[in-house]
């Protein structure tokens, strides 16, 4: 199969063959099998698995992708694949097959909107490091490949997802808490999001959230919250709760933000925008009774 689909060094995968082997596979429900079967299939087998499922998914006939097609009408592959997770010698194979699924906006809409969209929650905090990171990459990829289709799911489910996603910058595992916060900047920055940004930096409690970030005890988490604290300080439209706390806290901010990694010399860029916060924090007043 696999050489059908990829051919070999000297020759081409023949068209006419590569279109009856996709059509049996689709028509056998073999396709199905395979990733149900997975955990049973040697190592090397698994591999040959995860090829000939992403080479037969990228197959197009013109503008059309009959795989994308197929896997759409039967949605419970994705959710087999998502489910992988949960099975250490699979989990890695499931995840290179579910992110060249999340490729196709069509696919990624049915796990976006899906119940199952939330078991992310649980797998990027699994204790075995590698299957946790590649959750967030599959995690990562599903919110951030497909903009207009993000905005639109952040905007319907604005209050639970953000209610999940809390619990990641709680986290006790560094690398879930820093990469977490690190997708957060880049969701409210990313001007698609606008909507997001707008209602995420109205929420007292996500400031605090920021600033009790902000004194992290790893350098490299406090960056990462720095990145999301200049949106609310930034923005011109802050809500009274938002100033309320900016002003209750006006001086220690700005002695806070005057030494805060001071040793990051180079980056210009930190550093004007650091001063540019300093500024806007000293700038705030009282409003009128």
């Amino acid at each position: 199969m696999k050489e059908i689909l990829c051919g070999t060094s000297d020759k081409e995968p023949p068209t006419e063959m590569v279109a009856q082997l996709a059509q049996e596979l689709y028509n056998s429900g073999l396709l199905v099998t395979l990733i149900a079967n997975l955990q049973l299939i040697d190592f090397e087998g698994k591999k040959d698995v995860s090829q000939i499922f992403n080479n037969i998914l990228r197959r197009q006939i013109g503008t059309r992708s009959p795989t994308v097609e197929y896997i759409s009408a039967h949605p419970h592959i994705l959710f087999m694949l998502l489910k992988g997770y949960e099975t250490p010698h699979i989990a890695l194979r499931c995840g290179i097959m579910l992110r060249e699924c999340i490729r196709h906006e069509p696919l990624a809409k049915i796990i976006l909107f899906s119940e199952q969209f939330r078991d992310f929650f649980k797998y990027v905090e699994m204790s075995t490091f590698d299957i946790a990171s590649d959750a967030f990459a599959t995690f990562k990829d599903l919110l951030t490949r497909h903009k207009l289709l993000v905005a639109d799911f952040l905007e319907q489910n604005y209050d639970t997802i953000f209610e999940d996603y809390e619990k990641l910058l709680h986290s006790e595992n560094y690398v879930t808490k820093r990469q977490s916060l690190k997708l957060l900047g880049e969701l409210i920055l990313d001007r698609h999001n606008f909507a997001i940004m707008t209602k995420y930096i109205s929420k007292p409690e996500n400031l605090k959230l920021m600033m009790n970030l902000l004194r992290d005890k790893s350098p490299n988490i406090q960056f990462e919250a720095f990145h999301v604290f200049k949106v609310f300080v930034a923005s011109p439209n802050k809500t009274q709760p938002i100033v309320e706390i900016l002003l209750k806290n006006q001086p220690k901010l700005i002695e806070f933000l005057s030494s805060f990694q001071k040793e990051r010399t180079d980056d210009e860029q930190f550093t004007d925008e650091k001063n540019y916060l300093i500024k806007q924090i000293r700038d705030l007043k009282k409003p009128a009774p």
